[in-house]
This record gives structure tokens, C-alpha cells and sequence, in this order.
């Protein structure tokens, strides 16, 4: 789990990413390697994911992988096997945790309070993903959520944007955020590869200032 926590905190910002159509990964991937971020959450919000993964596997091996909105034993097994090097689950689900230990595949589940956090510890889990972060209270829950639990690192995700990436990067302890603005889907369905392009290009300089 340090290696893929290492690598989250390097590039500081993780795409979360939903298509419609699993070959749309190729150019995607592509985008977003070439404008600083060879990094990628494909979501099972879409039937896509699999095809998706697989797809950018085969294309980018170098690239960093995730599969992301995981929710069961299946999906986990599913996302391995097409080439995902990690997983990222929307809450905290002990079935889902334990089959992705079993596979010996890293796990960044969601919490947004201190029993889910604390079950989560109970499984050896000190990655986790703070999700709705706005709308579970946002920078202030997080400063609260991580004081009593001094080896807890977060990932934010959900209601992140450039106007406040930042101010939950400057947060000691919070790795990285998930992000879908620069990989917003009415983009990827339109072709709008330049724009997200420019859109990679200004999130990898804002967050390495």
C-alpha cells in the first residue's frame, strides 16, 4: 500500500474519470499523460470500466491505474484482472476491503466520520478517501476527522475544484485529490481533447506551486 500512497501523493491530484465508451480511454489516457498527470480512476459508474482499464493497461503499462466506485467482491476481482493497480470504494464496505486484501490489491476506501475511519483502521487501512468531502463538511471535517488520528492520510474527493484544491492539499496529512473537472464526460463525449488537455495542464501547475 506505501508504494501506491507514494505515487497518490506525487501527483497530487487524481483524475476520477466515467465513459461511455471504454475505447474513449486510449485518447484520454494519452491527454492526460502528455499534460503531466499519467494517472487515472476509471469508475465503474459506467458499464465502460472494465473494457475501459484494460484498454489503457494494454496501452500505457507505465501509466497508474485505479478503479474507482467499487462496491463488491466482484468488481474487485473484475478491475485486477483487466490491469488496475489499485481500488477506490465510495464508503467503507468490510466484504470489499477484504477481498481486494486477499487478491494483494491496494484499497482506498471512503469514510466521512470517525466510525467508519476507525473501522477501516481496524483492517490496517491508513489511506482512505474522505468522500462527499463538501458535503461532508469539507476543510474544517478534514482538520477535525485527522487530529485525533495521527497516522491517517486522506484523499478528498467529490466537490473539488481549482478553487479549493489547494486549500485541502495545504492540509498536512491529505496526499492528494480526486478530481473530474478536467475530465468532465460531456468533454470526453464531445472529443474535446485540447480543452482537456489545457484544463490537466493548468490543475498539474496549480497543485505543484
Amino acid at each position: 500500500m506505501s508504494t501506491i500512497t507514494a505515487q497518490l501523493a506525487e501527483f497530487k491530484v487524481i483524475p476520477v474519470i466515467a465513459v461511455d465508451k471504454a475505447e474513449d480511454i486510449l485518447l484520454l489516457g494519452k491527454v492526460l499523460a502528455e499534460n503531466g498527470l499519467p494517472v487515472a480512476e476509471i469508475t465503474f459508474r459506467s458499464d465502460a470500466a472494465v473494457g475501459a482499464i484494460r484498454l489503457l493497461k494494454q496501452a500505457q503499462p507505465d501509466m497508474v491505474i485505479g478503479a474507482g466506485t467499487v462496491l463488491n467482491r466482484e468488481q474487485v476481482i473484475a478491475a485486477k484482472e483487466a490491469g488496475a493497480s489499485f481500488i477506490v470504494s465510495p464508503g467503507f464496505n468490510p466484504n470489499t476491503v477484504r477481498a481486494c486484501q486477499e487478491l494483494d490489491i491496494p484499497i482506498v476506501p471512503g469514510i466521512n466520520n470517525p466510525t467508519t475511519l476507525e473501522a477501516a483502521l481496524e483492517m490496517g487501512l491508513t489511506t482512505l478517501k474522505f468522500f462527499p468531502a463538501e458535503a461532508s463538511g469539507g476543510i474544517a471535517m478534514v482538520k477535525s476527522l485527522l487530529a485525533p488520528y495521527g497516522h491517517v492520510q486522506l484523499m478528498p474527493t467529490g466537490g473539488i475544484n481549482l478553487s479549493n484544491i489547494r486549500d485541502y492539499l495545504a492540509i498536512p496529512r491529505v496526499i492528494c485529490c480526486g478530481g473530474s473537472w478536467m475530465v468532465d464526460k460531456a468533454l470526453i463525449n464531445n472529443g474535446e481533447w485540447e480543452k482537456i488537455g489545457e484544463l490537466t495542464r493548468e490543475a498539474v501547475e496549480l497543485v505543484n506551486q
